[in-house]
C-alpha cells in the first residue's frame, strides 16, 4: 500500500511538472468543448427560429384592392330607375341578403382566374396578396404607370389647353365632341385601346375626339393615331393644364396638396384615380362625352344627355345598386359634376379600390336623388354594362355546340338591340384569347373601320389575345 501511495505523492520535480500538465490540458479540452457545445446549441436555436418563425403581414387600414364578391349598395336604401313606376305597396318583410338576385358584381377583381385555354400571355412570375386573411397567388401586371413627376406635369403655357382644345372641336365642326384620358406610358396604349377609337369613329364619323394625355401629345402618338387622321377622322392628342381644369373647383386645393406631397396618394395606382378626376373636370369645363378606352361603342350616343350608367341592378326590387364612371354623357357646368368633384376631393382615398371612381358617383347620386334642378338620368346596365365583368370571358368564347350557338346569337342579338357600349373590363379580359364566331368577334366585325385594309392589323392582337 505504500507503493501504491508513493506514485501519487512522489517529491519527484519531474512527476510533479508532467501531472500539472496532464491536468491543465485536460481542463482546457474540457473547457473548449463546453465553448464549442454553447456555440452549436445557440446556431441550432437560431436556425430553428429562422425556419419555424411565422411572418405575420400586419394589415393595413383598408385594402389596396378589396376582393369581396358581395354587392355593396352604398347607403343600404333602395334606389329607383326615374322611369320606373312607383310601388302600390310597400314591403315591410325584411329580406336576408343571399335572397337578393343582382344582375352584376361589383367591378374588382376575381380571387384567382381559372387556366383555361383561353388565357393567354400568362406571365410566369406571380404575387402573393393577403386578401382576406388568406395569401392568394395571382399574376404579376405589367408595369406600365409613369413615375409622380410624369403623371403630375402639366401644362405650363397660359390658357394653351383650352385654346387648343376649343380651336379644335369649333374647327372641326364636330357634331360630337368626345374625351378620353390616358396617364400611362405611349408603348402601352395598343391594338385594343385603338379598337375603341376605331368603333368611336364607327358610330361617330362625325365626331371628334380630344385624349387628353401627356404621352400621348408627342410624336410617337401621332404616329399611333396617323391611320385614323389619314383617313379625315378628328382626333388629337393635347398635354393636360391641370391648374386650368380644376381652377374654381374644390380640386385645386387638392392638386396642389397632393403636388406638395401633403396628400398620401395610396396603394392604387394615381394614375387611375387621377383620370377618375381629370374625366370629371373635362366634361365640367367642356361638356361632351366621356369614354374608358376599353369600351366598344356600337351605336350613336349622340341624342343622350346628362346621363350615367348603372353597373348592376337589383331584380328583385328594380333599383340601381352601383353605378360606374366608366361613360358618362354631361352639359358644360353640370351642377352633378361639381358634386362629383367635390366628392373626390373631400374624400380622396389612395388605398381604397374604386373609392374614388364608381363608388364616388354611386355615393354622390345616392345622397342628391330627387333634388331639384339636378336634371340627370341613371340608364339600366344593358346601355354601357350589357355584361357584368364576372363573366366577360363568355363574350370571348366560341360556340361549343348548336344549343350554345343558338345562345350566343340570342345574347349578341340582345346587345345589338339593347346596348350602346360594350365594356370590355380590359383587368379581366386583356388575357383573354377571342375565339372565333365569339359575340365579340361578331361585335368587332361590325365596329372596324380599317376591315379590308392593311390598318387592319391594329385590331390583330384582340383576336391574338
Amino acid at each position: 500500500m505504500d507503493a501504491d501511495f508513493n506514485i501519487y505523492t512522489t517529491t519527484d520535480p519531474s512527476h510533479h511538472h508532467h501531472f500539472v500538465s496532464l491536468h491543465f490540458l485536460q481542463k482546457t479540452r474540457r473547457s473548449l468543448l463546453a465553448l464549442l457545445f454553447l456555440f452549436l446549441l445557440l446556431l441550432l436555436a437560431y436556425n430553428g427560429a429562422t425556419v419555424f418563425c411565422l411572418q405575420v403581414a400586419f394589415p393595413a387600414t383598408s385594402s389596396p384592392e378589396p376582393r369581396s364578391f358581395l354587392t355593396d349598395n352604398v347607403d343600404g336604401e333602395s334606389r329607383k330607375w326615374p322611369s320606373s313606376p312607383s310601388s302600390s305597396s310597400t314591403k315591410t318583410t325584411k329580406r336576408s341578403s343571399s335572397a337578393k338576385m343582382m344582375y352584376a358584381l361589383k367591378e374588382e377583381n376575381p380571387l384567382s382566374m381559372p387556366k383555361t385555354h383561353l388565357l393567354i400571355l400568362q406571365e410566369p412570375q406571380s404575387l402573393m396578396i393577403p386578401a382576406n386573411n388568406f395569401m392568394v397567388s395571382v399574376p404579376k401586371r405589367e408595369q406600365n404607370h409613369l413615375p409622380l413627376s410624369k403623371i403630375l406635369r402639366s401644362e405650363t403655357r397660359p390658357n394653351w389647353f383650352p385654346t387648343r382644345v376649343k380651336q379644335f372641336f369649333n374647327s372641326s365642326s364636330c357634331k360630337v365632341q368626345f374625351f378620353m384620358t390616358w396617364i400611362s406610358s405611349l408603348n402601352s396604349f395598343r391594338d385594343r385601346e385603338l379598337f375603341t377609337v376605331e368603333s368611336l369613329f364607327k358610330s361617330h364619323p362625325n365626331g371628334c375626339l380630344v385624349i387628353v394625355s401627356n404621352s400621348m401629345d408627342s410624336v410617337g402618338g401621332i404616329q399611333v393615331l396617323n391611320p385614323f387622321l389619314d383617313k379625315g377622322f378628328r382626333v388629337i392628342a393635347i398635354s393636360p393644364d391641370f391648374d386650368y381644369l380644376f381652377k374654381n373647383t374644390v380640386a385645386e386645393s387638392w392638386f396642389n396638396r397632393l403636388r406638395n406631397g401633403d396628400v398620401d396618394p395610396g396603394e392604387v395606382s394615381l394614375g387611375q384615380n387621377l383620370s377618375n378626376l381629370l374625366r370629371l373636370a373635362l366634361l365640367y369645363k367642356f361638356g361632351g362625352i366621356y369614354i374608358d378606352t376599353d369600351v366598344i361603342i356600337l351605336k350613336s350616343l349622340s341624342k343622350l344627355r346628362n346621363v350615367i350608367g348603372a353597373q348592376t341592378v337589383d331584380l328583385e326590387t328594380g333599383n340601381w345598386s352601383r353605378l360606374n364612371n366608366a361613360v358618362m354623357i354631361f352639359d358644360k357646368g353640370h351642377p352633378l359634376l361639381y358634386k362629383f368633384i367635390e366628392e373626390f376631393a373631400l374624400t380622396f382615398n389612395g388605398n381604397k379600390w374604386g373609392h374614388n371612381g364608381p363608388y364616388l358617383v354611386s355615393r354622390v347620386v345616392s345622397r342628391v336623388k330627387g333634388r331639384i334642378g339636378l336634371d340627370f338620368n341613371v340608364l339600366q346596365p344593358m346601355a354601357f354594362y350589357p355584361v357584368d365583368w364576372s363573366r366577360i370571358r363568355g363574350l370571348f368564347r366560341g360556340p361549343r355546340n348548336e344549343t350554345h350557338s343558338r345562345w350566343l346569337r340570342g345574347k349578341l342579338d340582345h346587345i345589338r338591340s339593347q346596348s350602346y357600349a360594350v365594356h370590355l373590363w380590359n383587368r379581366q379580359s386583356r388575357r383573354i384569347k377571342m375565339e372565333e364566331g365569339s359575340i365579340i368577334d361578331h361585335i368587332i366585325s361590325g365596329c372596324c373601320l380599317f376591315c379590308d385594309s392593311p390598318a387592319s392589323e391594329v385590331v390583330s392582337s384582340i383576336v391574338q389575345g
